[in-house]
């Protein structure tokens, strides 16, 4: 399918790995040119890389922590008023309730809920005065159905979901969508971390941890970042126009919902 966005610009955050770099793939292989960040330079410019030599797309590169003032600067002046934009941040570590400090609340908000604010505010005018603009944000999968250890994560994401359920009815008249992309489990650095807390606390391997978790998922394995990348590249394409302000699941069904 022809998603109907070559020679769009895309800033892509934390796209050095993981799901952030399926995107950016996903993207590039539909001709959008981009700007990519990470906090690692060197993961940064391999990916960077790769992407252009296969599909020989423009790349601009920002090694900076976009969850800080200074790195948000960075990466909006080189992203200079994109078509698209595509937040993404790691998630806070998972814990006990009781743990939790107001430290832990205000690095998990400023790093998944005022971070993403920050840059729609910053690309929306100029989408808006263009008449078209994408914006995708990776929450979780946590906004829909809480996951007691991620409590953080589970905060600072719903807050997001809050200012994007309101923002993006009032950016749809100018040709804008806001939209968020769920994910559960996917083959990550992330899930790999889990995986890892599991085995520790239960005292068993990680492939069986990693086995464990996957019975508890209808599709009996993890998502790859290829898959996610390609749904949030329709998600930033001409046939999205009329999703707006949706929560989208991608989690091989593990969210027991109706609804």
């Amino acid at each position: 399918m022809d998603l109907g966005i070559t020679g769009k610009r895309a800033l892509v955050c934390a796209s050095s790995k993981g799901l952030g770099l399926g995107c950016a793939q996903a993207l590039a292989e539909a001709g959008v040119d981009l700007v990519m960040n990470a906090r690692g330079a060197e993961a940064l410019e391999a990916a960077a890389a790769d992407i252009r030599s296969r599909y020989g797309v423009e790349v601009t590169t920002v090694a900076a922590d976009v969850t800080t003032p200074e790195g948000q600067a960075q990466v909006l002046a080189a992203a200079d008023s994109p078509d698209i934009l595509v937040t993404n941040a790691g998630g806070p570590p998972p814990g006990l309730w009781s743990d939790w400090t107001r430290d832990d609340f205000i690095a998990a908000l400023d790093a998944n809920m005022l971070t993403p604010i920050a840059l729609m505010k910053a690309c929306l005018p100029g989408m808006m005065d263009r008449g078209w603009g994408r914006v995708v944000n990776i929450t979780s999968q946590s906004v829909k159905a809480p996951i007691a250890v991620l409590g953080l994560s589970n905060a600072a994401r719903t807050g997001l979901t809050g200012y994007v359920a309101g923002t993006a009815r009032q950016v749809a008249p100018a040709g804008v969508t806001i939209n968020n992309l769920l994910p559960g489990i996917h083959a990550t650095d992330r899930a790999k971390s889990l995986d890892e807390g599991v085995s520790r606390a239960q005292n068993i391997s990680t492939d069986d941890a990693r086995e464990q978790r996957q019975e508890t998922i209808p599709a009996r394995r993890y998502g790859t970042a290829a898959e996610f990348g390609q749904t949030c590249a329709f998600m930033c394409s001409q046939h999205a126009g009329f999703m707006v302000g949706q929560n989208i699941l991608l989690d091989g069904g593990a969210t027991n919902a109706t609804i």
